[in-house]
């Protein structure tokens, strides 16, 4: 039987992607920051995903403690087939930036090439470039290169944004909707955005490590919808009476920034923001993924946005 490796087989696009193996006979094993949150019974080969710490000097990716770290990844990724590789940072949170995450991907290829794996297929963004003026994307860039430059065969995945699931942005749109008289979006929302299920993620993701060809694509659904048309498909979807209102492009991240001084979370950052209006949430790409966004919402509204969705306390408290 064939074992393959997901990184964070117990969040949320790994735990899709696990599933998706599981369901094709496949042994999972996970590479993860958080093994003590893996459940009792769960059949699934959990090792820890262990970078060394940052080193303001050095780098995080150098030095003898990089050599042990890549050492170990390498012992724990031996005998597995495919990595399938969900790791990275949405934002920067003390010492956990995007150049560190970058440097951590590198070392992470590298110990699957010595390891033999025979292909690695990579979540990525929508819109990589090395060259990004945006760290996110700019870091997801430089991680592709690298990629391409190990000889390992790969598969790379662009989705923009994902739903469904416990996903984050649309349930947390939803609670906000559910609880504020008003909902403020940049400018006239008008710019698009083509998200893709996580559970067809998931299928394209394991659908292409099973063949052998190097592809970058992008992970995208059938429907580019606006922004302000998904928040008012959400609105509609749950019953909400909360007026939208456009607001100057500039007031969305400091306002983003206060509600998240309030709920200790952050919702939407500065980069996130801007990025999003500049276009880059969508693309012009063949549908790689089936499931219609506002289909989707208007049968999940009753559920959607029942509880908060804290990135801060998913990945680091």
């Amino acid at each position: 039987m064939r074992t393959d490796v997901v990184t964070g087989a117990f969040s949320y696009s790994g735990a899709a992607i696990a599933r998706q193996l599981r369901a094709k006979g496949h042994r999972v094993r996970t590479l993860t920051g958080h093994p003590g949150r893996a459940p009792a019974d769960t059949d699934i080969d959990v090792r820890p995903l262990a970078f060394p710490d940052p080193d303001p000097a050095a780098g995080p990716a150098a030095g003898p403690a990089a050599g042990a770290a890549t050492d170990a990844l390498a012992r724990d990724l031996s005998g597995a087939h495919t990595l399938y590789c969900t790791y990275w940072v949405r934002f920067s949170h003390g010492d956990v930036t995007h150049q560190a995450a970058v440097k951590n991907s590198r070392m992470l290829f590298d110990a699957a090439a010595r390891a033999g794996i025979q292909r690695i297929v990579h979540v990525s963004i929508t819109h990589a470039d090395p060259a990004s003026p945006y760290p996110y994307f700019r870091g997801k860039g430089e991680v592709e290169e690298y990629l391409k430059a190990t000889g390992v065969p790969y598969a790379i995945v662009r989705p923009a944004i994902l739903f469904g699931g416990n996903g984050v942005l649309i349930n947390n749109i939803a609670w906000l909707l559910r609880r504020l008289p008003v909902f403020a979006i940049g400018g006239r929302g008008d710019y698009r955005i083509r998200p893709i299920h996580v559970d067809d993620l998931a299928r394209l993701a394991v659908n292409l490590g099973g063949n052998e060809d190097n592809v970058t694509l992008d992970a995208v659904g059938p429907e580019s919808v606006t922004f302000k048309d998904m928040v008012t498909a959400i609105r509609s979807a749950t019953g909400s009476h909360a007026i939208i209102v456009p607001a100057p492009g500039w007031l969305i991240p400091p306002l983003s920034a206060a509600l998240g001084v309030a709920l200790r979370d952050v919702l939407l950052n500065a980069e996130e923001y801007q990025a999003m209006a500049a276009g880059l949430a969508d693309s012009q790409g063949p549908a790689t993924g089936q499931t219609v966004l506002t289909e989707w919402i208007a049968q999940h509204g009753q559920e959607l946005g029942r509880t908060y969705a804290n990135e801060l306390t998913r990945h680091y408290r």
